[in-house]
């Protein structure tokens, strides 16, 4: 039987862990302050835009050396770094005051980060507590909200697409999508568009708005040939929560990158710089049909001649990924179209692109 009786020692190591138990936590040093962020001056609420900017500062109350304020800017549903990508960070000064420029958006955050985090461009969720970041801020914008932005839902091979409107990086620069830009016809194929809009290229992305994890992933595409140099195809699985370097990224990439020298395809797992982690190839002319076979730490991909359900496959390509291929997780597929800015010959003409069929097989 357990004896309530305790010697002097035993009492009083009792009663210290009792003490700092009621102090919550016994390694924190005296006079430490948990770290916070604060605004002090929010800008107004608005759907932002390139030219729309405004000053937004505040507080980050126990920061410690070395770390950094990291802010965004919401619109169109979608956070966007502030103020630019190439200066993701905001000094904190010695009074623990900051302040810089942001261009406009619906809501606002500050993010409290250690040293070395390395910020998404733009997200479709913030980055949340740990991993680098200590604290996190969120407010509305001054003033009444914009108006919501409209939702395009296209059923597609059996499953539901989200169509996008709002703006996002792609190839390494700033693309705008519409919603006009993406649609089924009669037989059920998807449309998509690249459209003169002033004096931008607008283009079409649709989102699968399911999660289907490890398996295989099948597109079949009408001929893609003869598409522009600057005209970009992407089937891909991303997702929009990681940061920018662990997207759980897998790409198969129609374009020849705005030079005619380019062989006009290729297949990625992300980050596309690792030399291991792309092969490029020559796709022919006629109907296509890609695939990714997904597992865990490997990634097939392959394109065949025509539709596979035709017979037995002719693979023009295929090529096995087994180092840096992402597990699944918060990711869903993505179709875009859109035109690459940075090449040497950039777009002329409208461009558009079918896809006859996706098939996911578990």
């Amino acid at each position: 039987m357990r004896s309530w009786i305790h010697s002097a020692p035993e009492w009083t190591r009792a009663s210290l862990v009792a003490g700092c138990l009621l102090l919550s936590n016994c390694g924190r040093q005296p006079g430490h302050t948990t770290p916070n962020v604060v605004f002090d001056r929010i800008p107004r609420a608005d759907t932002g835009g390139p030219d729309k900017v405004d000053v937004i500062e505040g507080r980050a109350s126990g920061s410690v050396p070395g770390q950094q304020i990291v802010l965004y800017a919401k619109s169109e549903d979608l956070w966007w770094i502030q103020p630019f990508t190439d200066k993701p960070f905001t000094k904190i000064d010695g009074d623990s005051k900051w302040k810089n420029q942001t261009h406009l958006g619906s809501e606002y955050a500050a993010l409290l980060v250690d040293a070395g985090f390395r910020p998404p461009q733009t997200t479709e969720t913030l980055p949340v507590l740990g991993s680098g970041v200590v604290a996190v801020s969120i407010a509305r914008g001054q003033g009444p909200a914009p108006a919501p932005v409209p939702v395009k839902t296209l059923r597609f091979s059996g499953y539901d697409w989200t169509a996008r409107s709002a703006g996002s990086y792609r190839g390494g620069s700033h693309n705008s999508f519409s919603l006009d830009n993406a649609w089924t016809d009669e037989k059920g194929a998807l449309h998509l568009r690249i459209a003169k809009r002033g004096l931008d290229w607008v283009g079409a992305e649709v989102k699968l708005t399911r999660n289907l994890g490890y398996g295989t992933y099948r597109f079949t595409v009408r001929d893609t040939s003869r598409v522009e140099p600057a005209a970009v195809l992407s089937l891909s699985t991303w997702d929009g929560v990681g940061a920018e370097e662990n997207r759980r990224e897998l790409d198969i990439e129609i374009s020849r990158w705005g030079s005619a020298a380019n062989e006009n395809a290729q297949y990625v797992v992300q980050p596309y710089y690792i030399p291991v982690n792309i092969v490029r190839f020559a796709a022919p002319t006629g109907i296509l049909t890609h695939s990714i076979h997904w597992e865990p730490g490997r990634a097939t991909f392959s394109t065949a001649l025509g539709s596979v359900d035709t017979g037995a496959p002719h693979f023009i390509e295929q090529h096995v990924f087994s180092s840096g291929v992402p597990s699944a997780g918060g990711d869903s597929v993505r179709i875009n179209l859109y035109a690459f800015s940075k090449g040497q010959i950039l777009l002329k003409n409208e461009t558009e692109v079918v896809i006859d069929k996706f098939e996911y097989l578990p």
